[in-house]
Parts: structure tokens; C-alpha cells; sequence
């Protein structure tokens, strides 16, 4: 384009009133406008437009010629449809029909597919398209030795089917065959294959017993392949006509076949793949169409092909259906290297391994978090089982400290039977030594022995249980008795210290769940807090309440003393551990109140009174009707 505008220019200068008149003659060849020739190829097959090998061929060859550089190529195709037209019948026909349908468009070169089509081509060259180069493909070498030296304008790269080693990996496939069958047909491609599995099966002759198949109507054919055994092996070729002159592509008589015999069917065709054939040595058609199309661009391109040793022959690679190896039981691990395996789906590993190296980095990360999270766990778990014995520990001695600081309260319980008990004892012999015993006053004073006796027994036996060290029970109990069990002993430790104790229950009793002796525990800690408090005030108030209360799900401990309160700052620290406002506490008795209470699923709370005092307030779930705890809807 600049060079166009370039020579505007100058014509403008250099004839400034007729230039547009001059460049436009000027231009009329100018090569720059010329529009580039499109180039014609003729492919001329062998067999009928629907042959297999005919379709991958030309699939082959229009892409490499759609990927190659220079000048645009148009392909026409034509077939001689042998063998259903013998080469006789189609010779001067197919001459004449193709010197008047190109006379407008002659080819630039001719693709010859298959051994009648070059025949044709060379035969008719000369008064048809003289000159013009012609490639062939699937042509083999053996058939080419035939028509001797080719002229130098004739050019391509031959192909070798390679019956014999097909054979022989099927052997080596299936070790315990004995019998080998070769199918064939009855035109004369099918009797040039014949030939050659003819020349070659004898060298099979001592491992197994060759059997040939030739020439067969279909039906027959089928019912002869029906009766093999496992023990034989069967390669076709195919055939394009059967012994009733029935004509086939060799495709459509191998998919009958395989469908019949009761053996496993080779072939050397890649277009068989697919049918049921196992597989063998196969050329493949589609790379074919893409040799000589590059063979064509050579063409046009004023070169020529090579003919190095290693483009003289189109090469065999070995093909397997990887279903019929399953069928057939072959062993996987006999299939060489290198093999082109087909209708195998991909592993795991070959479709998503960048996928599965990933996922495999999450798995190993998320095991080593899970192994660290485990052992955390048990770690944990020991830790707590450590602490709650601990924790149970510091509970009993606490509860044996309280017992200690209600010795005087407890032995005055106990020596109060035991003092009415002697007196008792005393009375009775009294009477015995009087001489005239009066039994009804005898039988009195031993009842009121056996009162006191259980009386003193129940004040040990309560005793007893406040001190055992044993593992905490959640049961359902009656809160009412349960604060009757210890309503004695606290009762006794208010009249030692002066105060008064007043203890309401509620009708009817409450009930819940859980260890009757930590909640008792509760309840002497929070009572002996309350008298501690009112020590040193006046007697009028020196008074302490307990009351027990129920409210729908929630039953409740609420002690009130009228002492002087809690300091507002002291609220929030009152429960924490080691926390004490008297000056020789240790401050673990509301602690221990706060973690046996939450134990049990409830809370404690403490504030000051409305005119005086403070109030200790304990919420506990209760028991339904079925033991288990009621706990509220939220």
C-alpha cells in the first residue's frame, strides 16, 4: 500500500495533467492488485465415496492442505468405485466424463487414492491432463514394483501392510491358541490380500494350524466363525465381495464378523477400530491424506518429495481396543509400549492430575491439622479429667473444712441424745433398784432411749454423708428434704453463734436433679457466709433466712442476712478464686459455691438487700415428671 501511494505521487509530479490517465494505464499490470490464482486438486479414489479409508484419507488431506502456506487450494473429488465397476467398464467413461467436466478447471495436481486410481492416472494421463504431476497415497510398494519406474513427476510415499506381524502379536496374545483362521473375499483386492496372507502364514505353520476362510457366501461364513472355540484366533482383512457376489466395504463384512465368531478377530485396518476387532499392525489412513497433501503444497511449490530412505514407506503402529482386551482377558501388562490404545478412559491421575495434586496437598494439610486437632483433643481432655479430679478434690476438702468449723454445732447435736440417753439409763435403774419396777414407766424410758439413740445416729449418719468421698451422683431428689438434712446442724451452729436461723420451704416440695450432697454443700456455705456476716451486730439483727422456692422450670436457694452488705466494688470479684473480703479467708468457699452450681446447669448471683444486708441467690433447673431436667424455652 505505501508503494501504491508512492507511485501516485510521483505520477502527479511528473505529469501534473494527465497523471490519473497514466498511472491508471500504468497500473493495469501492476503485479500489487493482482489477485492470487487459486490452485485445483483432483483426488481421484479407487473405491466408492463412502469407503472408510477413503473418508480418513480425505479428512487427512484437506486439513494439512487448510494448514499449509501459499496460494488457495480447491479440492475436487471424484471415484472409480472399484471393484463394483471393473477398471474395463469405468476406464473410457470415467476418461471421457473427466476430460469434459475440467476442461474449464484443469487440476494443478492429481492425488491418486488407491492402486486402480494411479493405474487410471498413468494410463490416461497423456490425452486427459498431460503434464500434470500426480501424488499417490495408499498405494503399496508391492503393487508399485508392477508399474516399474515411475516418471519424476509422479511422486508419494508407498504403504506395506504388515499381515504377518499383526499375526504374530496376537499369538503372543493368546498363548493357548491352536487354531488360526484368515478370512478373505472373492475380488481381486480380496484375492491379493489372500495372496499375501498365502506367502506369509508358513511361518506359523508349527505353533498353530492355519485355516483359510476364503471365497464364502456371508451367511456361511458367519456360521463357520460361530463354532471356534477360545482356542483359536481369527485375522480378517475383509473383503469387498463374498462368494454370492455380494459387495461389502471391508468394515461393514468385519462388524459381522466380530458380532459371530466365538474367537477374538484381528485386522490391519485402523478403520476397523470400533467394530469388536482386538486390533494389530495398522496404517492410518487419516495421517496418509496428510502426507500427501503435503506432497501436494511440494507440488505446487515447484519442488519436489524427497525420496529419502526414511519417507519410502508410510509406518505400521500397533492398535488395541482396550474393551476387547478386557473381554479377551490379555494380559495389561503385555501390551507394548507405545501402543495407541484406544476407548480406554483416562485414570484419575491422567485427566486431573494437576487437579488431584492438590487436592492430595489439601488431604495431607487438613490430615496434619486433624492429627494436631486429636492430639490437642486428648491433651485436652486430660487436662480436664485432671481438673475435674482436682476440682472434686478441692470440693471434699472443702466440705471436710465446713464439717471442721461445725464441730461445735455437731458435737451438741450428738451429746444431746447421748445426755438424754444416760438419763434415761439412769432413771430405769432407779426404778429396778426400787423393788417394785412399773413397767409401763420401764417400757417408756426405753423409747425414749431408742429416740434419741436415732436421733444421735441420724446426726452421724448425715454427718457421714457430708464427709464421704465419693463420685458425684446426679439423681433426682427432693429439695425440701434435702434441706431438712442439714436444717438441724445449721440450726445448732446459729444458736452457738447467737443468730437466728429461718428456713421456708415450699408446697409442695421442689424437686430437680443432680448430687444431693454438693447441693447441700451449697447451701452450708452460703448459711455459714450469712452468720459470719451477722456476727458482730446487735441480736435483733442477728438474723439470717433461707428459702426455698419454685417458679416454673427454675427452683431456687435464696439466703439473706441483715448484715452490712457488700461493698459495690467487691460485686464483680465475689465469686472469683482466692478472692476474700475477711482478713483470714482464703477465698475459695463462693468459688466453689459458683462451680458446683453451674455443675448442675444453674447460676448464682449475689447482691445487696433493698434496706439492709445481702442476698445469695441460687437458680437451679428442675426436675419433670420423667427425672430429667426442665429447662426453659428461649
Amino acid at each position: 500500500m505505501i508503494l501504491l501511494v508512492g507511485v501516485l505521487q510521483w505520477c502527479r509530479a511528473r505529469f501534473p495533467h494527465g497523471w490519473v490517465l497514466v498511472c491508471l494505464m500504468g497500473m493495469a499490470g501492476f503485479p500489487v492488485l493482482a489477485a492470487p490464482k487459486v490452485a485445483n486438486v483432483l483426488v481421484l479414489y479407487s473405491n466408492g465415496r463412502l469407503l472408510p479409508a477413503n473418508v480418513e484419507g480425505d479428512r487427512g488431506l484437506r486439513e494439512a492442505l487448510a494448514d499449509g502456506a501459499g496460494q488457495p487450494v480447491q479440492v475436487f473429488d471424484e471415484f472409480l468405485d472399484i471393484p463394483r465397476f471393473s477398471e474395463a467398464e469405468v476406464r473410457q467413461t470415467m476418461s471421457a466424463f473427466l476430460r469434459g467436466k475440467y476442461a474449464s478447471r484443469a487440476p494443478d495436481v492429481i492425488v491418486a487414492g488407491g492402486p486402480e486410481a494411479l493405474a487410471f492416472c498413468l494410463e490416461t494421463r497423456p490425452h486427459l491432463f498431460p503434464g500434470v504431476p500426480i501424488v499417490h497415497m495408499a498405494v503399496s510398494d508391492a503393487f508399485l514394483a508392477t508399474l516399474g519406474p515411475l516418471p519424476a513427476d509422479v511422486v508419494g510415499i508407498p504403504i506395506a501392510y504388515e499381515f504377518a506381524r499383526t499375526i504374530e502379536q496376537a499369538l503372543a496374545w493368546h498363548p493357548k491358541a491352536r487354531h488360526l483362521v484368515l478370512v478373505t473375499g472373492t475380488s481381486p483386492q480380496d484375492r491379493e490380500w489372500e495372496a499375501q496372507l498365502r506367502r506369509e502364514v508358513p511361518r506359523f505353520s508349527g505353533r498353530v494350524r492355519p485355516e483359510f476362510l476364503a471365497g464364502l457366501p456371508t451367511p456361511e461364513l458367519l456360521r463357520r466363525l460361530a463354532q471356534l472355540k477360545d482356542d483359536s484366533v481369527v485375522f480378517a482383512a475383509g473383503y469387498f465381495r463374498d462368494g454370492d457376489g455380494r459387495d461389502f466395504t471391508p468394515r461393514e463384512a468385519v462388524v459381522g464378523m466380530v458380532a459371530a465368531a466365538g474367537a477374538p478377530v484381528y485386522a490391519a485396518f485402523n478403520t476397523f477400530i470400533g467394530t469388536g476387532v482386538v486390533g494389530g499392525f495398522m496404517l492410518n489412513y487419516r495421517a496418509m491424506g496428510r502426507q500427501a497433501a503435503l506432497a501436494v503444497n511440494d507440488q505446487l511449490h515447484g519442488s519436489r518429495l524427497a525420496q529419502t530412505p526414511e519417507a519410502r514407506a508410510m509406518p505400521n503402529a500397533l492398535n488395541v481396543d482396550w474393551r476387547q482386551v478386557r473381554r479377551w482377558d490379555i494380559d495389561e501388562g503385555a501390551i507394548p509400549e507405545g501402543t495407541v490404545v484406544h476407548f480406554r478412559a483416562p485414570t484419575l491421575w491422567d485427566a486431573y492430575r494437576r487437579e488431584v495434586i492438590l487436592a492430595l496437598a489439601v488431604l495431607l494439610v487438613q490430615s496434619a491439622l486433624i492429627a494436631g486437632l486429636i492430639v490437642e483433643r486428648r491433651r485436652r481432655q486430660v487436662a480436664v479429667r485432671a481438673e475435674r479430679k482436682h476440682r472434686f478434690e478441692l470440693v471434699h476438702a472443702s466440705r471436710v473444712a465446713v464439717v471442721g468449723e461445725l464441730t461445735g454445732s455437731i458435737a451438741h447435736e450428738i451429746n444431746q441424745p447421748l445426755g438424754a440417753i444416760l438419763n434415761n439409763a439412769e432413771a430405769a435403774e432407779m426404778l429396778l433398784e426400787s423393788g417394785a419396777p412399773r413397767l409401763d414407766k420401764v417400757r417408756q424410758i426405753l423409747a425414749d432411749i431408742r429416740r434419741d439413740d436415732l436421733r444421735a445416729s441420724e446426726v452421724i449418719r448425715r454427718l457421714r454423708a457430708l464427709l464421704a468421698k465419693q463420685q458425684v451422683e446426679h439423681q433426682r431428689f427432693n429439695l425440701n428434704e434435702a434441706v431438712g438434712d442439714v436444717e438441724s446442724i445449721l440450726r445448732a451452729e446459729a444458736r452457738r453463734r447467737g443468730a437466728t436461723l429461718d428456713i421456708r420451704l415450699p408446697s409442695p416440695a421442689a424437686t430437680m436433679v443432680g448430687d444431693r450432697i454438693q447441693i447441700q454443700q451449697v447451701l452450708i456455705n452460703l448459711v455459714l457466709n450469712a452468720l459470719e456476716a451477722v456476727a458482730d451486730l446487735p441480736e435483733p439483727r442477728r438474723d439470717v433466712t433461707v428459702e426455698v422456692g419454685k417458679k416454673g422450670s427454675t427452683v431456687s436457694l435464696q439466703v439473706r442476712d441483715r448484715g452490712p452488705g457488700i461493698a459495690p466494688e467487691h460485686l464483680p470479684q465475689l465469686f472469683d478464686s482466692f478472692f476474700s473480703t475477711k482478713s483470714r479467708g482464703m477465698g475459695l468457699g463462693l468459688s466453689i459455691v459458683r462451680t458446683l452450681v453451674e455443675a448442675h446447669g444453674g447460676r448464682v448471683t449475689a447482691d445487696n438487700g433493698v434496706n439492709e444486708g445481702a442476698v445469695f441467690r441460687v437458680d437451679l433447673p428442675a426436675a419433670g415428671a420423667n427425672g430429667k431436667r426442665i429447662r426453659e424455652k428461649t
